[in-house]
């Protein structure tokens, strides 16, 4: 009576690895594709250069990033105050608003708390909130889609509102808004300086591999990928505990002297050739 073989790998097992693979597989392809992040992060190709925004990173000079630390940056013009923050909600330590209507965005209570940016405007003599931005309705755009290295603008959407800051590149100072505009009939606009506004990296084009680059990439995780579930196959469900537990491994021995082979006769057959055309000389006495 023969021994019974190897017996293959549940279902569920396999199916398991080979929808682990593809999600890592897919994960590096979005990221090498150079993408856009979150709310706060930005990445874009301009002329063959690679242009990333991270508003919330850290910077020498700024631990949060373009996030006031106060919890929210405020700026009035006349019978009205903007409040607002950028990639998080706003947070009142001190100074909160005063005004009615914030059952939006905190409620009487807790008025600002719970959204991204609220304005307050003097109407027949009461101070009233309107919610202009929150951070789940967000969008990050170049200011110049032609000079990438000018900054972005970040937009922010309430059900009938909305508010754009730009941050503009300033490698140097911070300096926060203190006047804003207002368009149609409740479209908010500040601008202000800061370092986060600048790109973070810039590859300069030629000094990467470009899509052979990602391409390259690619077949590697493939290839990674297919040893790594080959060989935890053959580790566990057929018993290999040895180096033999690589699949295909006599392949990947011979893989160089194949390209050896490869390569090899083609340099001997120029040899070859040129002894060859030495050879046709012949002296000729006079």
């Amino acid at each position: 009576m023969l021994a019974p073989g190897p017996r293959p790998p549940p279902r569920p097992v396999l199916l398991l690895l080979i929808l682990l693979f593809a999600a890592a597989c897919s994960c590096g392809l979005a990221g090498a594709g150079g993408g856009g992040g979150g709310s706060c992060e930005l990445s874009v190709t301009r002329g063959g250069a690679l242009y990333s925004f991270a508003l919330a990173g850290p910077t020498p000079a700024h631990r949060h990033g373009v996030l006031s630390e106060d919890g929210f940056y405020k700026v009035a013009v006349n019978d009205s105050i903007l409040w607002f923050q950028l990639c998080d909600e706003m947070l009142f330590n001190f100074d909160p608003p005063m005004c009615l209507n914030c059952e939006d965005c905190g409620g009487p209570l807790r008025c600002g708390t719970q959204c991204s940016a609220l304005v307050s405007n003097n109407v027949g003599g009461y101070d009233v909130c309107t919610t202009i931005g929150s951070l789940s309705e967000s969008h990050l755009s170049l200011i110049d889609e032609s000079n990438p290295q000018k900054g972005v603008v970040v937009k922010m959407f309430s059900p009938k509102c909305s508010i754009s800051v730009s941050v503009i590149c300033d490698s140097t100072v911070a300096q926060v808004p203190d006047k804003f505009v207002v368009s149609g009939r409740c479209d908010y606009a500040t601008t202000f300086k800061h370092p986060s506004g600048c790109a973070r990296s810039i590859s300069a084009s030629g000094s990467g591999w470009g899509w052979f680059g990602t391409l390259f990439k690619t077949i590697l995780s493939l290839l990674g990928g297919y040893i790594l579930i080959g060989a935890v196959y053959r580790y566990y469900f057929l018993g290999i505990h040895s180096v033999e537990a690589i699949p295909n491994l006599d392949f990947w021995i011979s893989l160089p002297q194949r390209i050896k082979t490869m390569l090899v006769p083609a340099t001997r057959n120029r040899v070859n050739y040129n002894r060859d055309g030495l050879g046709a000389y012949v002296s000729v006495s006079h």
